[in-house]
């Protein structure tokens, strides 16, 4: 009777691995070599890289360039930290990675972009691309050319038929959402004026916001992360013409200039920002926190009050965007973080809706200009088609 038992688990567990691999597809690694000479070199030197699934059929011309998140490095110390493993270094780097949600090949999962030419840019400068001193200290070997990697990839993915775009989409997840926000009117300057060129941010609309003690801590994170990597040169202009590069690293201060049409999916909770501007370890030294930023289940009425306050904080800060019909907004009421390149929450039966809408139809339809799409979900814990993560005590490590 045991082994029948042991036999029907492993049956299903089968089965479960079936479903997830055929949801997704494996494309490998370009090492784009011949940016080393243009000094445009990750944290530790070595060359950057992206993931290139190439378009098929009516698809041929369209591009869709998605840039890898994973937080940023502020110092030194930090920046040392991430040079040893693929955050900072190609040599780390997996040979190949899957493609779902937003990347997916096939049309039953991503039915408007499957068959573009889709590309993941790796992440190893840990400034959102933003990064360009020329000196290299001789004792750390550290490299901060963010913003000259941007320009490098850019320039081979233009020689491999990016230049003949038709409809292009520079996009991202969280340090990656806001290289797309960062670099959205730079990218469009790229492509051919008559093309259609957009761009989609996802949980990388960073606001500047409290912590719990009433400190300014992200604020102080993201100044420093500037200063390090000499990014003021790379913002944009539009602010920091205006007010200083530290602020310039947070959207809510530049999308009113930003002239390209522009696209956010986020979660109202984002749960890093939760965890990081909310409640970050420095403000929450006794960890009175830990068990809520694991699981939302697990708050206090207290807690959520100040989550309440934060989605308030918000929505007041991307109010900014307007009603313009070029700029669409996918704000759920989830306790999420990266939406669009995971396909339970990109397009599948139980996908997160808004006005019974998925994110795959929102921002489809708005980038095909079929409908506009600005939805704000009601507060926590109204839509029952949320995925909340659930993180495992492994993974609560400040980003931070």
């Amino acid at each position: 009777m045991e082994n029948v038992r042991i036999r029907q688990w492993l049956n299903l567990l089968v089965c479960a691995l079936l479903l997830l691999i055929s949801e997704a597809s494996y494309v490998p690694i370009t090492i784009v070599q011949n940016a080393v000479a243009k000094g445009a070199v990750c944290l530790d030197g070595s060359p950057p890289a992206y993931h290139f699934d190439k378009g098929f059929g009516s698809g041929i011309n369209n591009w869709l360039v998605a840039f890898e998140g994973g937080g940023w490095c502020n110092n030194v110390t930090t920046c040392l930290a991430r040079k040893t493993n693929r955050l900072g270094s190609s040599k780390q780097m997996a040979k190949q990675i899957a493609f779902s949600g937003i990347l997916n090949n096939r049309a039953m999962f991503n039915p408007d972009f499957y068959n573009w030419n889709r590309i993941k840019v790796r992440y190893c400068d840990g400034s959102s691309f933003t990064g360009d001193v020329e000196a290299v200290n001789p004792v750390t070997k550290l490299h901060f050319r963010g913003a000259r990697i941007f320009n490098a990839v850019m320039e081979d993915l233009l020689a491999k038929g990016m230049k003949n775009a038709r409809n292009a989409i520079i996009s991202g997840c969280s340090a990656g959402g806001l290289t797309s926000v960062l670099h959205c009117d730079r990218f469009r300057a790229l492509l051919p004026r008559g093309a259609r060129v957009k761009c989609l941010s996802d949980a990388g609309y960073f606001i500047n916001a409290k912590d719990v003690l009433g400190e300014q801590h992200i604020e102080q994170y993201f100044s420093q992360v500037v200063v390090t990597h000499g990014s003021a040169r790379s913002l944009p202009q539009s602010c920091t013409s205006r007010l200083s590069a530290k602020l310039c690293f947070f959207p809510q201060y530049l999308v009113s200039r930003i002239t390209t049409p522009i696209f956010f999916v986020n979660a109202a909770y984002d749960s890093w920002q939760i965890k990081n501007i909310l409640a970050p370890g420095v403000a929450d030294p006794e960890g009175h926190w830990h068990s809520c930023k694991l699981d939302i289940n697990n708050c206090s009425p207290d807690q959520l009050d100040l989550m309440q306050g934060f989605r308030t904080e918000f929505l007041r800060a991307i109010t900014v965007l307007g009603n313009s019909s070029s700029k669409g907004m996918f704000i759920d009421s989830c306790y999420a973080h990266c939406q669009t390149e995971m396909q339970e929450t990109w397009l599948r039966s139980d996908s997160p809706e808004l006005k019974k809408t998925t994110i795959a139809k929102a921002v489809a339809d708005w980038f095909y200009e079929r409908r506009p799409f600005h939805q704000i979900d009601c507060p926590y814990p109204c839509n029952p088609t949320c995925h909340n993560r659930v993180f495992d005590p492994q993974e609560d490590h400040p980003g931070v």
